[in-house]
């Protein structure tokens, strides 16, 4: 084996020699990859198509001991570090040029304590993994709606789903974690062991260190749920919003709806005349009573005309999967999203007026219903600051073909740029694309100096900064 060159924390280069590289891999059970091992390429790919980053090293963790090697390797060796969990996220900081990763996406156990009503889940589950094992118990936690999202990257930065108005976010279900800091030590934290730390986790990404598992309150849920879909033609855009928007105003929290602007699949329940075209569909989820769930799905079914439907009470695991196939790994993918605290008659048309001029069959402008039992929390009680969005936006540019970046791109740009005046200002750290740096102190409002001060505590040096970074604190603010 040759040297290795790598990138250093100071944006320069440095290599490794074949002993160091061995020393590194003796102490990482599931090995480290370079660029001349056969499972390198499968190993550096994410879901997001347009990232094509090469690190130097992978390292394969599958335990808290090997993440503890592998950041204190990084440290010594000035090393830049980027962390992989399910490698999901839009921004692709589970890899960088020349770095070394650590890679936690074999670490996917589950364990459910049914009497307590928690699980533990290890750093590199997916959404599935936790449903498959807690719906197990007619338990549950409020997640994403994909089930092929990593929970750790999703928690961190601050997680919603269909749960989230009566159970609130992903954070606020966070009862305790595992976290390895720069300075290579495991730290166990909740609201009293290193409270401020836990603080910090919840909703501030992956700032302060690699969390190797997290344990979630669970919650009685299902395993059936009324849920589905009603979906209707793009000329009747403006009446069904705003019957959507008027509706939700007075809904139960065991409901959410979403409305998402987008071309018709070719779903079975939808007439072949409407494949293709732009049409509103509206995603729900009732969690209590399907019976209660039918009755208020009922009045989305009269908000206009439908084009079809289908709704019925069916596994809440198994409606988890249902955008698995719009959502697919290998795709190009480009979000610009915002934070709503109402929708106004103003902003549907802006909306409407983006959705209409869809720029390829994958795009969509989805509209997420937050509030209750998520903006009941205050905005200092965690590091996430969203409290006050009642609704998120994300317009979400998918495209296959590398000619067709510029247009997507500019899409997804021009509306959020055109509805920008109806935002809060600040945004869901998660959806921040790789160019939005800039939105990171104003996603974090009055939290910010907060969260650079526990910066400063814990990773000094900005170890981990492959993510939507918050910088250290300059040691005068903290003294």
């Amino acid at each position: 084996m040759q040297h290795l060159t790598y990138q250093t924390l100071d944006g320069t280069s440095a290599s490794l020699s074949p002993e160091e590289i061995d020393a590194l891999s003796q102490g990482i059970r599931g090995g480290v990859l370079t660029a001349t091992d056969e499972e390198y390429e499968q190993a550096r790919s994410v879901w997001n198509g347009m990232v094509d980053h090469h690190p130097a090293l992978i390292a394969r963790c599958l335990g808290t001991q090997d993440v503890r090697h592998a950041v204190d390797f990084a440290r010594t060796h000035r090393m830049l570090l980027s962390v992989r969990g399910g490698g999901h996220h839009i921004a692709g900081n589970a890899v960088a040029d020349g770095a070394l990763t650590i890679d936690l996406s074999a670490m996917r156990n589950v364990r459910v304590d049914p009497e307590k009503q928690t699980a533990r889940v290890a750093a590199g589950a997916l959404l599935g993994d936790v449903d498959h094992e807690t719906q197990a118990f007619g338990l549950a936690t409020p997640l994403g709606i994909n089930s092929t999202t990593g929970v750790a990257g999703l928690c961190l930065g601050g997680g919603f789903g269909w749960l989230t108005r009566k159970l609130g976010m992903t954070v606020d279900n966070l009862i305790s974690a595992d976290i390895v800091t720069a300075d290579g030590e495991l730290r166990i934290v909740s609201a009293t062991q290193e409270p401020e730390l836990f603080w910090a986790i919840r909703g501030g990404g992956g700032n302060f260190g690699v969390v190797t598992s997290f344990e979630f309150q669970l919650h009685p849920i299902g395993p059936q749920v009324y849920a589905g879909l009603v979906v209707y033609p793009y000329a009747q855009a403006k009446e069904v919003l705003r019957a959507w928007r008027d509706f939700n105003a007075g809904a139960p929290r065991e409901l959410s709806v979403w409305a998402v602007l987008r071309q018709a699949p070719p779903l079975p329940f939808l007439p072949e005349s409407i494949h293709g075209k732009e049409v509103v569909v509206f995603a729900l989820v009732y969690s209590g009573d399907p019976k209660q769930g039918e009755r208020l799905a009922a009045k989305v079914l009269k908000f206009g005309e439908p084009a079809g439907s289908m709704l019925g009470t069916q596994p809440y695991a198994g409606f988890q999967t249902a955008f698995d196939p719009l959502l697919t790994p290998g795709a190009r993918n480009y979000w610009k999203s915002h934070n709503f605290i109402e929708i106004t008659d103003a902003l549907i048309d802006m909306v409407i007026r983006g959705a209409t001029s869809l720029p390829g069959p994958e795009c969509e402008v989805f509209i997420a219903q937050l509030g209750g039992a998520a903006g009941e929390v205050a905005v200092t009680d965690t590091a996430y600051a969203g409290r006050d969005a009642n609704f998120v936006m994300n317009v979400h540019g998918r495209w296959q073909a590398a000619e067709d970046d510029d247009k997507v791109r500019d899409w997804a740009r021009g509306v959020f740029r055109d509805t920008a005046p109806f935002a809060t200002g600040g945004g869901y750290i998660n959806f921040l694309t790789e160019d939005e740096g800039n939105r990171v102190d104003s996603a974090y409002a009055q939290n910010y100096a907060r969260l650079q001060q526990i910066k400063q505590q814990f990773d000094p040096e900005n170890l981990f900064r492959i993510n939507q970074n918050i910088a250290p604190a300059p040691l005068a603010r903290t003294a």
